[in-house]
């Protein structure tokens, strides 16, 4: 087992997620949203984060808009749709009701058999 490539999956798997609740404290443009992300040791760069914004935009969970910058072109910031929104707040659910089974099964593999 690769356990560097299994961490890199889980990271990848929680990563949409993680970026609708970067955005529910608000619109972000896009370097605001990877610096979170490092932040929180989901290493990402923006070759992997466009494209996730992209289809999270195209199944209707995210919209843009363009803001002028003084520092250079305008800049895109995202933000959620109530689809999103309401997306999101399943996907907590789902998150809190994940990470219960998984500290169940950890909890599970420590106890000691029952004929010791």
């Amino acid at each position: 087992m690769n356990i560097e490539n299994t961490k890199a999956q889980m990271r990848k798997g929680v990563l949409e997620f993680c970026i609708l609740s970067v955005l529910s404290d608000g619109d972000a443009y896009t370097s605001d949203i990877i610096n979170r992300l490092k932040e929180a040791k989901l290493i990402v760069v923006e070759g992997t984060l466009y494209p996730l914004l992209t289809r999270l935009k195209n199944a209707g969970l995210l919209n843009y808009r363009w803001e002028e910058s003084t520092s250079g072109p305008p800049r895109k910031y995202y933000g959620l749709t109530e689809i999103g929104q309401h997306s999101l707040s399943e996907l907590r659910i789902s998150w809190d009701e994940l990470v219960a089974s998984v500290a169940q099964t950890q909890r599970s593999s420590t106890k000691k058999p029952d004929h010791e």
